[in-house]
């Protein structure tokens, strides 16, 4: 069985359609889902889905897109790490391609998650765009090695993706891995460890090959898995193997459903 290692399916586009995607996703052989948190406002959504079924798991964190996101403590983001389904800090990191200007306070609530990954002893989930440099730098400078976690959405360089594994942490690649012209993401796929590589949708975004354009779901990581097969030239099997025990490796407080 696979693990979609990042959605959103607190989004309106599930709203009012869990028994479907639950059924879809049991149909193509994905087990587990990481369902990820973007704005503490919006986390208890996150974690009531997390909740109301077992084979779901939430992270929490404010995604570096919202700049406009009433302040928090350290204090308050730990304690809602607290809870036992929430298996990971995040999504935080740096992105400079939908932000301008001074943006010094993206680089501070950066630092304010790892303190509290720190705190917790959870992993990181992080976002990158536009941004490498400084974010393995303040990762460096905070020393987030400690916990580890996972660069999601993978879309740098080889030496990128060397520079985070040596941090600890694991690259995840989505469904652009499966669009013609993401020749250098593919690279990156073929090059790393395979011990160090996990899969994700991004739903409802960035659906793969043949559902470019459309709504992603957590079904569609199969997709990911078996471009990421074709890539290395290995079976499909090995590679949901693989990512499914790096998936728990890394998380360690998500328990796999029988």
């Amino acid at each position: 069985m696979l693990v979609d290692s990042h959605c959103h399916l607190n989004f309106p586009e599930f709203r009012n359609n869990m028994p479907a995607l639950r059924a879809a996703m049991q149909s193509e052989g994905v087990g587990h889902a990481l369902c990820i948190s973007v704005t503490l406002p919006d986390f208890p959504e996150v974690l009531a889905v997390a909740e109301a079924h077992d084979n779901f798991f939430a992270s929490v964190g404010v995604h570096p897109d919202y700049e406009d996101e009433p302040e928090y403590s350290d204090e308050h983001l730990l304690a809602l790490a607290a809870h036992p389904k929430v298996v990971a800090i995040g999504e935080t990191g740096l992105d400079y391609f939908r932000l301008q200007g001074d943006l010094e306070w993206q680089r501070e609530r950066f630092r304010r998650h790892i303190r509290v990954a720190r705190q917790a002893n959870k992993p990181l989930v992080i976002h990158t765009r536009n941004a490498a440099e400084d974010t393995l730098r303040i990762m460096r400078e905070e020393h987030a090695d400690e916990v580890g976690g996972v660069m999601h959405c993978f879309t740098e360089s080889l030496q990128v993706a060397q520079a985070a594994i040596e941090l600890g942490f694991y690259i995840s690649f989505s469904g652009i891995l499966t669009f013609k012209n993401a020749l250098s993401i593919k690279e990156v796929a073929k090059a790393i460890p395979l011990d160090r590589i996990l899969v994700e949708t991004d739903s409802p975004y960035l659906a793969p090959v043949p559902y470019r354009g459309k709504t992603n779901q957590p079904a569609y990581v199969r997709y990911v898995a078996e471009e990421l097969a074709n890539l290395r030239g290995i079976s499909y099997q090995e590679v949901e193997q693989a990512t499914t025990a790096n998936f728990f490796r890394l998380f360690k407080d998500a328990r796999p459903c029988a």
